[in-house]
């Protein structure tokens, strides 16, 4: 038994169940090591395990799309994924580690085994989860409820803001002010604000703290402000404040009120922190101070890119599972054999093992592809200002806010060679498009060759069988469609829909700004969030509970036309086309014609036929 027994106690203490119960069932349970940033199960996928909280700790979240909520963080000592204990259902939260954890972990199958063998300590330990689930359910939904009440909560005042345009009421609620405002009137576009891309506003929070820190350093803004700016994106980048940033993602200005929106919010919180009230700008001024040395068409851009290199680990991490998926499968299948199918006509034998390594190779290289395409993006312009001069800024903070932002954002970032080109081109958009559209276009064919093998289940091919998901129709009884490979169709075409638009924005840059990156923004997150949640969902519920038909495969090589190429070597071209004209026209197999021509015993047919020797090169 590895686990220390400081943290059995502390496992006891918080589920009520007995020490020396949680050590007896937990002795067969494994150690796993999950890295920072890495999810430990997602929202919607079945529970694999249970386990203890060795090191480290865990975060729970709400929501798959992307404005995900924190619902609460558990430590060393905490049971997690208990519910496992209680059936198969499936997670109605995600968990992800921010700086890695070590759990102690039991599987689903030991679990189901121990209740067999030890059915009493089996269900005195349920009838205490059951209670340490209900008390958390309860704490987790008035967190919920809290949330949705919000829209109805009394304000607490006004304030007046000012700008360019005149004056106006802002609530004393809320952060963000009179830019925000105007803009929310404006962009009432989409429905789909900035709060629904969590990496675009850690990004923004990078960028605006980098920039302070490096004004500070240059002594454009004293070490309060910087102090009290540096603490407001920390909090940002812990979750807080997401609710702030309401502007549309579709918007005119080239993203000026996404940073507007930024700099009011991070403004209004510093002076909180310095003790002072929102909107009192004397003292620490979105565009004076939060703005500082800044220009939107440097830092959002820059936003953008640290968006997407956020975004881009939680994508490739979900296209690796799916890839590792796939060779699972291979390996399961690789003694399948089954006739290989060009132009939907039959062609010549192979496996199916086969069949699902090219699938797996065919996800391997779309993510190298995304990779490499990422790398650019290490590129930024933080320090062009406006248009790539730097104007307004002190000499020397192109470089040191560059380094401040690798700091800050952990990406091994560089000044772009030439600052005037890297605002007004956004061909580096374009590439990671292009490289998205090519995975979607790579799994959406996968998906549509599991349409095909799943046909019927008596009229198509049924080669294989998907796990059913859901009744497949208000008419027809019994009928069951293939709903995860469609699902996932459609969010390819999404993908390959978005990549055109990337294109024709990133055209629209007249002279030396891209005014349409707010709509390239929307398309690279939004298609890379729908990638990656298609492609957990695809692996879940899909690719890990695919059956193979081995009898019908084997059929179909047996009575398949086909069949006759593999014999073209042994028996001659000519023989092997009478056989085929034969099939074709009495509807008899290549197999019992073969025999009972007497050109090959059964012996040496059978053999001809094992998939070692009907898939691969060999002497004949």
């Amino acid at each position: 038994m590895l686990i220390k027994q400081n943290i059995i106690k502390l496992a006891a203490k918080a589920t009520g169940i007995t020490e020396k119960d949680l050590a007896t069932f937990f002795t067969e349970g494994r150690e796993q090591v999950y890295r920072p940033n890495e999810w430990l199960f997602h929202e919607s996928t079945p529970r694999r395990w249970a386990g203890i909280i060795l090191e480290g700790e865990v975060e729970l979240v709400r929501g798959l799309h992307g404005s995900s909520r924190k619902l609460g963080s558990m430590g060393a000592g905490s049971m997690i994924s208990e519910s496992a204990f209680l059936g198969d259902d499936s997670h109605v939260n995600g968990a992800f580690t921010r700086n890695g954890v070590k759990i102690w972990q039991i599987s689903r199958k030991k679990i189901d085994a121990f209740r067999e063998t030890e059915p009493d300590l089996f269900y005195r330990i349920v009838s205490r989860i059951a209670v340490s689930i209900n008390r958390r359910m309860r704490i987790l939904n008035d967190k919920i409820f809290q949330h949705k009440k919000t829209d109805d909560t009394v304000t607490s005042g006004f304030r007046l803001e000012h700008d360019s345009l005149g004056t106006r009421d802002i609530s004393n609620d809320v952060y963000y002010g009179v830019q925000t405002q105007r803009a929310m009137e404006n962009f009432a576009i989409s429905g789909i604000h900035i709060n629904n891309f969590e990496h675009m506003i850690e990004a923004l929070a990078m960028v605006k703290k980098a920039a302070a820190m490096a004004n500070h350093e240059l002594g454009r803004i004293d070490q309060a402000r910087m102090e009290a700016i540096a603490q407001a994106c920390d909090e940002i980048l812990y979750g807080k404040l997401h609710d702030q940033f309401t502007v549309d993602m579709f918007q005119g200005g080239a993203g000026t009120s996404t940073n507007m929106n930024a700099n009011e919010v991070i403004a209004n919180r510093g002076l909180e922190i310095l003790g002072y009230n929102k909107g009192e700008y004397q003292y620490l001024h979105p565009n004076d101070h939060v703005n500082c040395s800044q220009s939107t068409n440097d830092i959002y851009p820059t936003a953008i890119k640290l968006a997407v290199l956020l975004a881009k680990k939680n994508l490739v991490h979900a296209m690796e599972k799916l890839r590792n998926s796939l060779e699972r499968k291979a390996e399961a299948f690789k003694d399948v054999l089954k006739m290989g199918r060009t132009e939907n006509q039959d062609a010549v034998p192979m496996t199916l093992g086969q069949e699902f390594s090219a699938y797996a190779v065919m996800i391997d290289s779309a993510i190298n592809s995304i990779e490499q395409a990422a790398e650019a993006f290490r590129d930024v312009n933080m320090g062009a200002t406006a248009i790539g001069t730097g104007i307004n800024s002190p000499p020397g903070y192109a470089t040191l806010v560059v380094k401040k932002l690798t700091q800050v954002s952990g990406f091994q970032l560089r000044r772009a060679k030439n600052l005037v080109e890297a605002t007004q081109n956004a061909g580096i958009f374009v590439h990671m498009s292009a490289n998205l559209k090519l995975a979607a276009v790579q799994i959406s064919k996968i998906c549509n060759d599991l349409r095909w093998l799943s046909s019927g289940p008596r009229c198509g091919l049924n080669e294989i069988n998907l796990p059913p998901m859901q009744p497949g129709s208000s008419i027809m009884p019994g009928k069951v469609n293939p709903v995860i490979p469609e699902l996932m169709n459609q969010i390819c075409y999404q993908v390959m829909g978005y990549d055109m638009v990337v294109s024709m924005a990133a055209e629209s840059s007249e002279l030396e700004l891209c005014m349409a990156e707010p709509i390239i923004a929307f398309d690279l997150l939004h298609g890379m969030m729908i990638l990656k949640n298609g492609c957990i969902t695809l692996i879940a519920r899909c690719i890990e509970g695919i059956e193979a038909n081995r009898d019908i495969c084997q059929h179909y090589v047996q009575t398949s036309i086909g069949l006759v190429t593999a014999l073209v070597p042994v028996i001659g071209y000519e023989q092997s086309a009478s056989i085929a004209k034969e099939a074709l026209k009495t509807g008899g197999s290549v197999y019992d014609l073969v025999l009972k021509k007497g050109l090959l015993t059964r012996a040496q047919l059978d053999d001809m036929l094992r998939p070692e020797n009907m898939t691969d090169p060999r002497e004949i």
